[in-house]
């Protein structure tokens, strides 16, 4: 399996605050850092190259997108100003917890053109799974919207630049927020997008979409689950649902938006996801034997984001190497969760009400 990695990726600095209010409050003594931070990344680098799964991956250096390459899912307004407010001199905050700072707009350009280095690397036929690890993260940038510590959109890039090879293209994010800024991207274009997460609604003027499976159709998949879903209801959307779909549309190629947050630590997901969850979701992934780019989103508790991440490398690989400390957590598997999924899109998809064989209703 192949890592890949630029350096840049760390100038983006956001600095510290309270980022779930439109401003710091005087009443925190030491602001909190942020949580998109470049430790964050730094961290799952020394995991993957110092755990037990170091020495079943190659690394390789990503290189800066172009800007032909981020207008391929973005407006070329969208893209003049957010290089002019990241090059202001002063850190700026775009919308309620998105800011960026003399250093992001290298930091996006990295980003997005080490995604597409891992895209050339499977596109190649070099290698079957390649992973972009990456910041910002960029499942919620819209083509003309930041939202959600989101600039630009890695993994609709990727998933763009397959569908203009002529590769049949899906979207699979197990993020614990709602994808919604790929969903916005490919609406009503023939890529499917798959989204697996916590229900939690729009938030805000830059996130209207609310990631209900009402608003599923027949390109796009909204699996919406209740708070503290856990390990065994990520296996069965993924099995009952997602992959389904996947296969129900005939893609030949997958991008997956790989986050963390869904995790039973972190301090922005409340889904009870344990390493061995996501050990899971990586030996279903790979189980699908598409050519596979997965680009870095969400995970914010530092140590254990980065188990977790390793975990999934290990499930990818098919391998099951290192045990996890803190996993004691019940699972909270709610059935009816996937009741109402499946309701929604009993209209679009054949799966749903005929699981014996593919092709789209």
């Amino acid at each position: 399996m192949e890592l890949f990695w630029h350096d840049a990726c760390l100038e983006h600095d956001t600095g510290a605050g309270f980022w779930e209010l439109p401003e710091t409050p005087s009443w925190l003594d030491e602001p909190e850092p942020h949580p998109e931070s470049a430790a964050r990344l730094r961290t799952f680098r020394h995991a993957l190259r110092h755990g037990p799964v170091a020495g079943h991956l190659t690394w390789h250096e990503g290189r800066f997108a172009t800007g032909e390459e981020l207008a391929r899912v973005h407006t070329a307004d969208y893209l003049r100003d957010l290089r002019a407010a990241c090059t202001g001199g002063d850190r700026v905050r775009l919308e309620t917890n998105t800011v960026v700072g003399p250093g992001s707009w290298d930091a996006v350009r990295a980003a997005a053109g080490t995604a597409l280095a891992a895209y050339e690397a499977v596109a190649s036929g070099r290698t079957r799974l390649a992973y972009a690890l990456v910041r910002p993260p960029g499942h919620h940038a819209q083509p003309g919207l930041p939202d959600g510590y989101c600039l630009v959109n890695n993994a609709a890039l990727v998933a763009e630049t397959a569908r203009r090879a002529g590769r049949r293209v899906a979207v699979l994010d197990w993020d614990v927020h709602h994808g919604n800024g790929t969903q916005e991207i490919f609406a009503g274009a023939d890529v499917l997008t798959v989204s697996v997460h916590m229900r939690h609604g729009a938030w805000g003027a830059n996130h209207r979409q609310t990631g209900a499976p009402d608003e599923s159709d027949a390109t796009n998949v909204n699996v919406e689950l209740s708070l503290g879903a856990g390990d065994r209801s990520y296996e069965r959307a993924l099995t009952e649902v997602a992959l389904p779909a996947v296969a129900e549309f005939g893609a030949d190629f997958l991008v997956c938006a790989s986050g963390f947050d869904g995790s039973a630590f972190d301090p922005n997901g409340r889904h009870n996801l344990t390493g061995g969850g996501y050990r899971t979701i990586g030996r279903l992934v790979s189980g699908l034997g598409l050519p596979t780019v997965l680009t870095q989103e969400g995970g914010y508790l530092r140590g254990y984001a980065a188990l977790c991440l390793h975990s999934l490398v290990e499930g990818l690989l098919g391998l099951d190497l290192l045990a996890d400390p803190l996993a004691y957590l019940p699972d909270q598997e709610d059935g009816a969760d996937l009741d109402r999924v499946r309701a929604a899109l009993r209209p679009h998809w054949r799966f749903v009400s005929d699981p014996s064989g593919p092709g789209r209703a």
